[in-house]
């Protein structure tokens, strides 16, 4: 009997563990992906009590019936928590939500930015009356099922994404009572059904499609007063018509419609008829008789033309087509050299129909370029001067090469940051051409970016205003050792990255046309209290034509940022800005600077230095900066360096777009939220820790 209850009890134990996994499965119903996604939404959210069976890690939405959220299945179908009252943010994980259909957290006291990542397959999507605010992102328009978008009663500033123009399901759309800003173009091709604008600070036309809408709203902006007129078709004028006495007659509705479609009035109607058979047969005998003399005429002159003529007629003809192809080509070049001029602008103000049309046919007429709107206030050099004590050098903080930055008190008590520019600096010596450059650079609206606050062009100064960030550049918080008591940790260096990507995605793929930086590195990057990163002399480029000359004394000057197509050619696109932005990865990773005369002469190019050892996982941890002192996830380091790599590839159009390497970025972080409660060695963590450093635990990578 002994033998047998071990027996027994052996193919219990066999059965339970056979057993274990389906029981597992079955006791979480919820797919994992949007089980985590939910939980990094509740903690973002403040993990507020009146989400009920919501939990920040674990749990089973679906099985345990959470609080708004419905399923389908394993999957989670829809997210409602309406006028709960929730504050908090939306998290970095909602793309994960790939079932999600139906996304609701109106009414709240949600704060901060609409992530770039969203649920990509939604059909309804409800964020009004929140607190939300900056641009609005790109990103909306990768929700290709989307019909229904109410972000209404917020903060959201800056202009529409050209993106939403591909919205193509996008029936009702409420944008009311927001600030944004310039055209509504990108709008006027939806299929829309309910359009609400209204309390904005949109301008220009307003599309002639908007008026098939059935609910629209737009008051409360700065429309012109009417329709955006219809592009005057491009045709010579239709020869002239000798008109009817009847023409001003009101036509009825019963109107007989003549075989071109127009209306004929009961009096013309009447003449027709009038028309007798005598009449018609000399209109009919005349005409033959016209048209055999024309054709006598023909045979005549075609008998006294010799042979070799026909090649001097042909030639003619082809004669005439080349002078209309060079019209054409003239034509094509004006218009080229308007697209042009529209393009120095971050957003374009086209020029009017009539002045385009007016140069295609000819006309010699000025072109009047628009006035573009100054959303920055205009200073007088009188305040600027008793804000910073006549520019004293008590109140100097930088200097660049456009001029030197101040310090600004204003008698409010608010604290601007004012930048000089030297007037050898810049061969734009129009008051127009600087207050264009001003309009655009006023118009970049994103948080990652320094904004501009206002400009001052009195008595001959060139002078901008911006928000004064006053924590220091992250070129003296890597460097100086005066910084030393606020060094970076390793989770803050991954959030400068992430926020400066952002940054540079913004100019080259949200702004059209694209803006580069042309003078991206460490010290253009200004840190606040929160050591979010603010990237300035953004739209400075336009401010120098002649940017080769400012950038080779800048950059290359520096050497170190500029990309190698730039040193060998004077080329600088986006891609160039791409390869001094994984510069400045490689000094948040080494704490080194780009170029370093002081170190040996093998070590004295970071790049050169650092990019043979990035897949070497040996090479690479002795190249971390040793005030880390260990403190970093070696997974983490590794993806870091990877995408440095990407970066600073000697041929530009092996570079990634920005755009990848903020997902990438973001990538990194979701990985390590995703293992951020496994133990400090399974993460690759050289050192465990501390519990105080809490920069370094929030995020857990």
């Amino acid at each position: 009997m002994g033998r047998t209850a071990v027996a027994l009890t052996a193919l219990f134990d066999l059965v339970v563990l056979l057993l274990l996994p389906a029981a597992m499965v079955v006791e979480s119903a919820t797919d994992s992906l949007d089980v985590q996604a939910l939980g990094v939404l509740y903690a973002s959210l403040n993990s507020p009590s009146q989400l009920s069976g919501w939990t920040p890690s674990g749990g089973d939405p679906c099985g345990d019936s959470w609080k708004g959220v419905s399923c389908s299945g394993s999957s989670v179908t829809a997210v409602q928590l309406s006028g709960l009252g929730l504050n908090g943010s939306l998290g970095f994980l909602l793309s994960d939500l790939l079932s999600l259909k139906t996304l609701d957290l109106s009414n709240n006291d949600i704060r901060e930015t609409i992530p770039y990542q969203l649920p990509p397959n939604l059909t309804y999507l409800n964020l009004a009356g929140n607190n939300l605010s900056g641009n609005l992102p790109y990103s909306i328009s990768a929700m290709a099922s989307l019909n229904y978008l109410d972000l209404s009663f917020n903060n959201f500033t800056g202009d529409l994404p050209n993106s939403f123009g591909s919205l193509s399901n996008l029936l009702s759309l409420y944008l009311q009572n927001n600030q944004l800003t310039g055209p509504v173009n990108v709008l006027s091709n939806l299929s829309l059904s309910n359009l609400n604008i209204a309390n904005n600070q949109f301008n220009g036309w307003i599309p002639q499609e908007f008026s098939s809408i059935s609910d629209l709203e737009i008051g409360g902006n700065f429309f012109s007063n009417s329709l955006a007129p219809h592009p005057p078709p491009y045709m010579p004028p239709p020869p002239s018509r000798q008109h009817s006495t009847h023409n001003n007659t009101q036509e009825s509705p019963n109107t007989p419609q003549g075989s071109e479609g127009k209306s004929i009035s009961p009096d013309n109607a009447r003449n027709k008829k009038k028309l007798t058979t005598g009449p018609l047969i000399g209109i009919v005998l005349g005409s033959t008789l016209g048209a055999l003399c024309i054709t006598l005429a023909l045979i005549l002159l075609l008998r006294n033309v010799p042979k070799g003529k026909d090649h001097s007629i042909n030639s003619r003809n082809d004669t005439g087509r080349s002078a209309v192809g060079g019209a054409d080509k003239a034509n094509e070049k004006e218009m080229q050299e308007l697209r042009v001029k529209s393009s120095s602008a971050t957003t374009p103000v086209p020029p009017s129909d009539t002045v385009i049309v007016e140069k295609l046919h000819g006309k010699n007429v000025p072109v009047k370029r628009p006035k573009i709107p100054i959303t920055a206030t205009s200073y007088t050099v009188a305040s600027l001067q008793v804000a910073t004590n006549s520019f004293s050098q008590d109140c100097l903080v930088g200097e660049g090469s456009l001029g030197r930055v101040y310090r600004a008190e204003f008698p409010n008590g608010k604290v601007l940051a004012v930048k000089k520019i030297d007037s050898a600096a810049i061969s734009l010596q129009e008051e127009d051409n600087f207050l264009e450059a001003v309009s655009n650079m006023s118009r970049l609206r994103h948080p990652n970016i320094v904004p501009l606050s206002g400009y001052c062009v009195e008595h001959g100064q060139r002078i901008l205003v911006h928000e004064y960030i006053g924590n220091g550049t992250l070129h003296d918080m890597l460097h100086f050792a005066d910084y030393s008591s606020k060094r970076l940790s390793w989770n803050a260096r991954v959030r400068v990255a992430l926020g400066t990507a952002r940054a540079l995605e913004y100019l080259h793929e949200v702004c059209l046309p694209s803006v580069v930086h042309k003078n991206f590195k460490s010290t253009n990057i200004l840190l606040d209290e929160e050591l979010n990163p603010h990237l300035s002399d953004c739209g400075l480029a336009a401010l120098t034509p002649n940017t080769e000359r400012q950038v080779s004394t800048e950059v290359v000057g520096s050497f170190g940022y500029s990309a190698p197509e730039f040193a060998m050619s004077g080329v600088y696109t986006i891609k160039s800005d791409v390869y001094s932005f994984g510069v400045v990865m490689l000094e948040l990773l080494t704490g080194r600077k780009p170029l370093d005369s002081s170190r040996v002469r093998s070590e004295q190019s970071l790049v050169r230095w650092a990019t043979p050892q990035l897949h070497d996982i040996d090479a690479l941890s002795k190249m971390v900066d040793t005030s880390l002192n260990g403190m970093y996830p070696a997974k983490s380091l590794s993806r870091f360096a990877d995408i440095i790599a990407l970066c600073v590839q000697p041929e530009p159009e092996f570079r990634p777009p920005m755009s990848e390497v903020v997902q990438q970025l973001v990538r990194l972080v979701q990985r390590a939220s995703a293992v951020k409660r496994r133990s400090g060695d399974e993460l690759g963590f050289s050192y465990r820790v501390p519990e105080q450093d809490s920069s370094m635990t929030d995020i857990s990578f």
